[in-house]
């Protein structure tokens, strides 16, 4: 089984290396890493070249956005499962991936996840926040909870059953996307109770207040345009339980 790795990039000379070596650590999996860079203007190219014999392909063009690069990615990637690691998040170990690969294939899952863990840039080795995906089930979508989406795996027949990312969302396309696949009830998925990506504070959908409010009405409004029940208030009465989170590590 091999598995696509898609990092989507921007001026991101600070952090990619990191997860750049990320990937190249992991073993026992075959894997193509494809990296989708927006035309950075700072030294990330530079850092890809250096990595280009680790990389299956780099693109570098302008795009329409985050979930537009996601989309590229996908169309090149090759492999039986894809799964997307943002440029400034690395693997929790070196054998995620190989987990990953021979769990879905033995248990024929068209889809996996497993948990986030959050660190401050300064505090690599102290986690903040664990995300965990336990809580998610596909009847919970309308409550605003999803899989950790840094921390899933799809095969590559789900994206092409149910199409690409919307590009016109600008911070919950990914949530969108996770309403279209879990809505099927006959969804081979499993929850891998570990800490499979460890994920920096402060992210776009963790950047302020500002985003929080614009991830909300795109949360309502995935659920909407995909048949599910909901309203602001239930998709707001996460928030106690994400709370929490920071007081179970």
């Amino acid at each position: 089984m091999k598995l696509s790795i898609i990092t989507v990039c921007f001026n991101s000379e600070q952090t990619i290396e990191r997860t750049l070596q990320s990937v190249v650590r992991q073993r026992g999996a075959a894997v193509e890493h494809i990296v989708v860079d927006g035309a950075s203007t700072d030294g990330t190219m530079d850092i890809l070249e250096a990595y280009r014999r680790h990389l299956a392909q780099v693109i570098s063009e302008p795009d329409h956005g985050i979930y537009d690069a996601m989309n590229k990615g996908v169309r090149a990637a090759s492999g039986d499962v894809i799964g997307f690691l943002n440029s400034d998040d690395v693997y929790a170990d070196a054998d995620v991936l190989a987990k990953v690969g021979e769990t879905m294939e033995r248990h024929h899952l068209e889809a996996l996840f497993g948990d986030v863990a959050f660190y401050r840039p300064e505090r690599p080795e102290r986690m903040v926040r664990r995300y965990s995906s336990a809580r998610f089930r596909p009847d919970r979508i309308a409550w605003g909870w999803m899989p950790a989406h840094p921390a899933l795996f799809v095969r590559r027949e789900v994206f092409q059953n149910v199409g690409p990312f919307k590009p016109d969302y600008r911070i919950a396309g990914d949530f969108e996307f996770v309403a279209r696949v879990f809505r099927r009830p006959d969804l081979r998925y499993r929850y891998l109770p570990e800490v499979l990506v460890k994920m920096r504070v402060g992210g776009v959908s963790t950047g302020g207040w500002r985003n929080t409010m614009l991830l909300n009405r795109e949360v309502l409004r995935a659920c909407k345009e995909n048949g599910i029940p909901t309203n602001m208030l239930k998709i707001l009465s996460k928030y106690p339980a994400k709370f929490l989170e920071y007081f179970r590590k």
